[in-house]
């Protein structure tokens, strides 16, 4: 399977797999919130595009596309090409300058890095049928209040993944009582059990506990007290794929 990825300029922005790494993150005594395997699973799963440079974008609170200010850390004749007002009411726009096509069925989503935190500004997500469409797609982020926000040269504007969309109408949300599945039932309390008693363990100062520091059966695909088989699709890392050059 294939992502084309066409530029639509000579010096697009670089693309790179999703990175695990985020600064809020790393802030945490012993990096705490990367034991959280859906984060890290979130911040990998696609492909981040780059800023090209670094530049400082400020809203005034006003409706016109003049209310937003741009400026980069040097002149730049990309400029325009790169980021603008163009919807006006503090909306930001980005160019990813790519063209993608992806194969029949499946979708693109695009949005910010996920769990890359920016204050003032929040990144707008849409969902493309790029198995069909034959322009490229613009990247838009929202003010939340007046005021100024910057982008680094290589932070991540743009974030990009795919889905089998169409697939998504076929779905139907069935909500039942747990008791209706025996086996889900047996294996989450024990799951409960075992977190309670690590919990009052940990509360209560057991040097054991203290030492596990957090318990990893999801991190390493295991079910508590063996109340089932481990599963054999079960995946902790991921391992995109970094674009390259074809024909």
């Amino acid at each position: 399977m294939e992502l084309e990825c066409y530029p639509m300029t000579h010096r697009p922005p670089d693309m790179v797999p999703g990175r695990q790494s985020r600064a809020w993150m790393d802030a945490f005594a012993s990096r705490h919130p990367y034991r959280c395997l859906p984060l890290n699973m979130a911040n990998t799963t696609g492909w981040e595009i780059l800023c090209p440079f670094g530049f400082t974008a400020e809203w005034n609170g006003g409706p016109s596309q003049a209310d937003i200010k741009i400026t980069p850390d040097r002149p730049n004749p990309e400029l325009d090409h790169f980021v603008t007002s163009h919807f006006s009411r503090g909306v930001l726009t980005m160019h990813p300058q790519y063209l993608f096509r992806t194969p029949p069925g499946w979708g693109m989503t695009a949005t910010g890095a996920p769990n890359h935190i920016k204050d003032g500004i929040q990144p707008l997500t849409g969902l493309i049928e790029t198995d069909w469409l034959p322009f490229p797609f613009t990247m838009n982020w929202l003010f939340t209040r007046p005021c100024r926000v910057r982008f680094e040269k290589g932070e991540p504007f743009c974030f990009i993944s795919l889905v089998e969309h169409r697939k998504l109408d076929e779905v139907e949300p069935i909500i039942r009582p747990l008791e209706s599945n025996p086996v889900m039932k047996g294996q989450f309390e024990a799951w409960n059990r075992q977190r309670t008693d690590f919990n009052n363990r940990l509360a209560g100062g057991d040097p054991e506990a203290a030492k596990e520091a957090w318990q990893r059966y999801y991190f390493k695909g295991e079910l508590p007290e063996a109340t089932g088989p481990a599963p054999k699709d079960h995946v902790n890392k991921r391992r995109l794929k970094t674009p390259r050059v074809g024909l």
